[in-house]
């Protein structure tokens, strides 16, 4: 290598410049209260997905746009028939989201290209930095949408078949923006696998601000199963109909809903159960609810727990409709057991915080990511930083630049090696 080039191990990434990115992708979508609301699939996503194309394209990166509209944008490497080492997240956000979920692993991503260039380090492997499509799941189920058909747990007919609210199918969608792309979306009809895959994230909860560290080595996740439950009852007047002649929809849900938190309590400390969204028809404040649709997600890091859970919610589900006079459908619509990442991934990334001048703890993911699916076909790991008061799926979600510039340091070197550096 040139003598005037800078060691790979004193390398490090450009810490206002990979700041400066955040800021610039949160304008699109941007809120009063300082967040960002840029749904899968709008106007706005195809905003944030043009811009992060063009930079793409201004460092040399070719971009492969999937039939799912995964982005993949790849540095060449000396040998471009290894498998990539990936990176990457989604630019995707909640109703009311942040600025950094998501979208700082695609921007430390970026980083980690753009600091290769500005140095003139070329890596034997390629190195490629993706954006995967619906992670969210805010508009369209199911959640991790992109990442999970690119590993085959559902199909892609299946998902381009999802409706949001308006009833837009993410067919529909996809090509609306102009992101319905020619290559294929699974690695099950050929899509290239990943020599190692790295997802930087914020932590999303409180563990690592508490401990007053700054690197979190993601060592697995916990598993998830989500729901749709539907409970009938019948509409009648508020004021004409007594109360034991009732059919309240609403009344009855409640019950099953407090079940739902109930079920979590008794598994600490990895259970975890929330509702969090119910639609109540007709939504008239002098008519008895006829119908409430809602959600629920179970986490646990125990398979067999995240099971009795299920089993569980089935009891309360059939000890409802035998109580009250409702009908209930319940109907799971995402699952996924807890993902353990690659020991060896998991150490690069010790060794990079180690080389970052960083300490790590190592820490389990609460949160899905789309590194869960990914870690299906290939070793894969992530790297935690912290997030202020652990808040985060909020416009108020905040994290210190210092502590961005850190992880994605810490990505740079985890990735170089397993990229390796060419001489």
């Amino acid at each position: 290598m040139n003598d005037r080039l800078p060691p790979a191990a004193t390398l490090a990434v450009d810490g206002a410049r990979l700041w400066q990115s955040l800021m610039d992708l949160a304008l699109i979508g941007a809120t009063d209260k300082g967040g960002v609301a840029r749904l899968a699939l709008t106007e706005l996503d195809r905003q944030a997905r043009d811009l992060f194309v063009q930079w793409c394209r201004a460092e040399g990166c070719s971009i492969r746009i999937d039939a799912i509209g995964n982005i993949f944008a790849r540095r060449p490497g000396v040998r471009d028939d290894l498998p990539a080492i990936a990176t990457g997240s989604h630019i995707d956000t909640q109703p009311t989201g942040g600025k950094f979920d998501g979208n700082y692993g695609v921007m430390a991503g970026l980083e980690v290209v753009r600091t290769l260039n500005r140095h003139g380090l070329r890596t034997e492997a390629p190195i490629e930095v993706c954006v995967w499509t619906n992670e969210e799941g805010s508009r369209f189920v199911p959640v991790m949408m992109g990442s999970g058909v690119y590993c085959g747990d559902f199909t892609l007919e299946h998902a381009l078949s999802r409706a949001d609210h308006e009833g837009i199918t993410v067919r529909e969608a996809l090509a609306a923006i102009g992101y319905a792309g020619p290559a294929p979306a699974s690695v099950n009809s050929g899509a290239p696998r990943f020599g190692a895959y790295f997802e930087a994230h914020i932590e999303q909860g409180p563990v690592l601000e508490d401990a007053g560290i700054v690197i979190g080595a993601v060592t697995g996740a916990l598993g998830q199963r989500w729901y749709d439950v539907s409970v009938s009852g019948m509409e009648s007047h508020a004021g004409p109909t007594p109360m034991k002649l009732r059919k309240d929809a609403l009344y009855a849900a409640t019950h099953l809903m407090q079940q739902v938190v109930d079920i979590a309590l008794a598994r600490q400390p990895h259970g975890r159960g929330t509702v969090g969204c119910v639609h109540v028809h007709p939504n008239s404040r002098n008519v008895i609810p006829g119908r409430v649709d809602f959600t629920v997600d179970f986490r646990h890091a125990d398979d067999a727990s995240l099971l009795d859970m299920d089993a569980a919610l089935r009891e309360a589900v059939t000890k409802l409709q035998r109580d009250f006079p409702v009908g209930v459908t319940l109907e799971q619509v995402v699952y996924y057991p807890p993902a353990a990442f690659d020991s060896v991934l998991v150490d690069a990334i010790r060794h990079g915080a180690e080389r970052a001048g960083c300490d790590f703890l190592d820490i389990v993911s609460g949160a899905g990511h789309d590194a869960v699916y990914v870690a299906r076909t290939a070793p894969t790991a992530m790297i935690f930083v912290p997030c202020k008061d652990g808040i985060s799926h909020n416009e108020i979600e905040d994290a210190e630049p210092a502590h961005l510039e850190a992880g994605a340091n810490v990505l740079l070197h985890a990735m170089l090696e397993r990229a390796g550096v060419a001489n």
